[in-house]
């Protein structure tokens, strides 16, 4: 496979500016189709008593093992409701694969589940929901996908795995849709005058989850760390950096940024970057380790906004609504 880069989106007429594009992404209306999930607890930490609650539809038993198995990973402050997180699933499942809908720690109303915060370096939760699903499902072929957040954490992982060598067979290729490879550039582009409206809203919904944290757990947070964050940085410093083993903001964001891996992926994978999104940076020497690596297919565009990629409405999978990132996923995804 060679590294390429594609410029083929065409946004919807009316939605060619960023912020109209991410907006559109997070209030047009969606068709889900989706049957009833099976609600599935797995244990990712143990010595840490993490768990995380995935959403699985699975294809019929006679299927199940041999079919590709798509798990999808959600951005910060999102869940396995995320719309992305529907429409993605949609578009698998219409394409018979089978469907795993990822909560990260404490996402999705399940903060009771974990002691510990989430962050966006936690790669080896999205690895021990795979090997748990290859080892005691018996699952032959699995694919991940990740959303902003997300996107960071499945491509953490398959460089983590490539540099060690130690990807399981059965993952036959992941994909980033708006991956936040550079953490410290994009939490900085949050504070920019244009994008407060959006870190504001990343800040109450970390706000709120740490408050119930230390409802659940007194003994182990102080509200106090929280009440001066006025910025992505400054809570990133004064509280995921301060209970998550990082010494500061920076050095978190240094360690749990993909791009430190990216040369090492090792399965492919896609990857797909908009150049006006409003708070994803993707630094110089982060593309071009994407488009030096063979494995991956680095496609970018000049709208699209985050996560969102909305086009005309193409009735793809009989959902009509023009995701024309989530689409480009799954035809990467069904190659395999």
């Amino acid at each position: 496979m060679t590294s390429k880069i594609e410029s083929e989106f065409v946004p919807r007429r009316g939605l060619r500016n960023r912020h109209a594009q991410t907006l559109a992404g997070n209030f047009l209306p969606r068709t889900n189709i989706l049957p009833d999930p099976q609600e599935r607890v797995f244990n990712v930490h143990p010595e840490e008593g993490a768990q995380v609650l995935c959403h699985c539809h699975w294809q019929p038993e006679d299927r199940k093992q041999n079919v590709l198995t798509v798990i999808i990973v959600h951005g910060l402050e999102g869940s396995s409701e995320s719309k992305y997180v529907i429409g993605t699933g949609n578009k698998a499942w219409a394409r018979g694969m089978n469907v795993v809908r990822m909560n990260m720690r404490n996402c999705g109303g399940t903060e009771q589940l974990s002691p510990t915060l989430y962050h966006s370096g936690m790669s080896d939760d999205v690895g021990a929901v795979t090997r748990t699903l290859i080892e005691h499902d018996g699952l032959k072929r699995i694919a991940l996908v990740g959303f902003s957040m997300g996107g960071n954490l499945v491509m953490k992982l398959a460089g983590e795995w490539g540099r060690k060598q130690n990807a399981p067979k059965e993952l036959v290729a992941v994909a980033g849709v708006s991956p936040a490879m550079d953490l410290a550039p994009s939490a900085d582009a949050l504070h920019e005058l244009q994008n407060r409206i959006y870190e504001w809203k990343f800040l109450r919904g970390l706000r709120r989850r740490f408050r119930r944290k230390a409802e659940l757990f007194p003994d182990r947070y102080d509200l106090a760390h929280v009440e001066g964050s006025r910025t992505i940085r400054d809570f990133d410093h004064q509280v995921t950096a301060r209970y998550s083993g990082f010494t500061s903001a920076d050095d978190y964001y240094t360690r749990a940024s993909s791009s430190r891996v990216a040369e090492f992926i090792s399965v492919p994978a896609l990857v797909i970057h908009s150049t006006d999104d409003p708070f994803i940076r993707m630094l110089p020497q982060t593309r071009a380790k994407l488009i030096a690596n063979p494995n991956v297919t680095y496609v970018e565009t000049s709208h699209g906004g985050h996560c969102a990629f909305i086009a005309e409405s193409n009735g793809y999978a009989g959902s009509n609504d023009g995701r024309w990132a989530e689409r480009t996923v799954i035809e990467f995804f069904a190659r395999f």
